[in-house]
């Protein structure tokens, strides 16, 4: 049954040894929209080094698009084909789930040189939650949890990159303000990018990510602009000077973050900061601790701040459960620390407004 409410549609394009670029299968069907948006990732289009990128994926209108891109030699199944993508188009995040699948059916389709070949194991996965394959062995639905594929990437390397500079990137996640991030090459940007939420592990919700972005597309932007926060990932360094999409910008390669003057109030950073930051930093830096361990680590903390700030509501019978900006000033705290801690009620909908 899971299977059957993740998947939505699967596709099939071809470059054919003359270039041209053909949809040649999709199953139920991938309307006009959806194409343009998958050819514009660039899945049959080389890279600067002449390579194609094997698997890239994102999110677009509340569904995530999962590419898998293979060349094509010497095959007497597929003769006139030079390479080709397979998509898919389904509910939730899990790239080592669909990294998997697109295989199996890249697989199928190169053996058989017949698009009824991966309708057969689509449908197998649909009605059974599984299909095999000769040469990449079983897919289950059930072997992929959704936790495991929030914990897989690296916060480690975020923060050994960035160090105590990560507690920039800790608080547009926390506070919910826009994060954009760049890096040239999309597999490193997707990799960076997505082990961004788990900063914020307690909010489970990786639909505030969108891994790979079209500065250039106004259906993709126009889709940023409608959301409150975001992390978003861009191959275009233009998106350095589109400072009306984010509150923080990250240039990976360069290994700088900006903070956006219009939300420089949100990150004046005082003690509370620099204490969160030392947790994130030793924990990342052990190479005795798991990526995992420092993810909880972080986590610990982040419930240990809205614990206490949960303690400044007014949590009394008649209370509303409540912060006020009263409340925070009567504790005379450093003012730093009491803008950062109204911010962050406001965004674990705790402020009394």
């Amino acid at each position: 049954m899971a299977a059957l409410i993740d998947l939505f549609a699967a596709g099939l394009i071809e470059k054919d040894v003359n270039s041209d670029v053909l949809w040649v299968w999709s199953y139920p069907v991938i309307n006009a929209k959806q194409r343009d948006l998958i050819q514009r990732k660039g899945c049959l289009n080389t890279t600067h080094n002449g390579s194609l990128v094997p698997f890239v994926y994102g999110q677009h209108n509340r569904q995530w698009f999962y590419i898998s891109t293979q060349e094509v030699v010497d095959s007497s199944t597929l003769p006139k084909v030079k390479s080709f993508s397979l998509v898919l188009l389904t509910r939730d995040f899990n790239p080592e789930k669909y990294s998997l699948l697109t295989k199996i059916l890249c697989q199928a389709y190169v053996s058989s040189g017949n698009p009824a070949s991966l309708l057969e194991h689509y449908l197998s996965v649909i009605t059974k939650g599984s299909c095999q394959s000769e040469n990449n062995g079983m897919f289950q639905v059930r072997d992929f949890d959704l936790r495991k594929a929030y914990a897989a990437a690296s916060i480690k390397d975020v923060i050994n990159a960035f160090e105590l500079e990560s507690i920039l990137i800790y608080t547009a996640l926390l506070l919910k303000k826009r994060v954009a991030v760049y890096h040239s090459k999309v597999e490193e940007l997707l990799d960076f990018v997505r082990a961004l939420p788990s900063l914020v592990w307690h909010r489970q919700n990786w639909s505030l990510l969108y891994p790979y972005v079209d500065l250039e597309s106004e259906d993709e932007i126009q889709e940023l602009k409608g959301a409150s926060s975001y992390i978003a990932g861009f191959t275009d360094p233009a998106i350095e000077n589109r400072t009306n999409l984010f509150d923080v910008f990250i240039n990976v390669p360069a290994g700088e973050i900006t903070v956006n003057p219009t939300a420089k109030e949100y990150f004046t950073l005082g003690k509370l900061h620099k204490d969160i930051a030392k947790v994130m930093v030793t924990s990342a830096q052990d190479e005795s601790i798991s990526n995992k361990q420092t993810i909880v680590d972080i986590s610990n903390k982040t419930m240990e701040l809205i614990n206490n700030l949960k303690s400044l509501s007014d949590s009394g019978p008649n209370g509303s459960g409540k912060v006020s900006i009263e409340t925070l000033h009567e504790r005379k705290m450093p003012p730093a620390t009491e803008s950062f801690l109204f911010n962050l009620a406001a965004a674990e909908g705790m402020a009394q407004v």
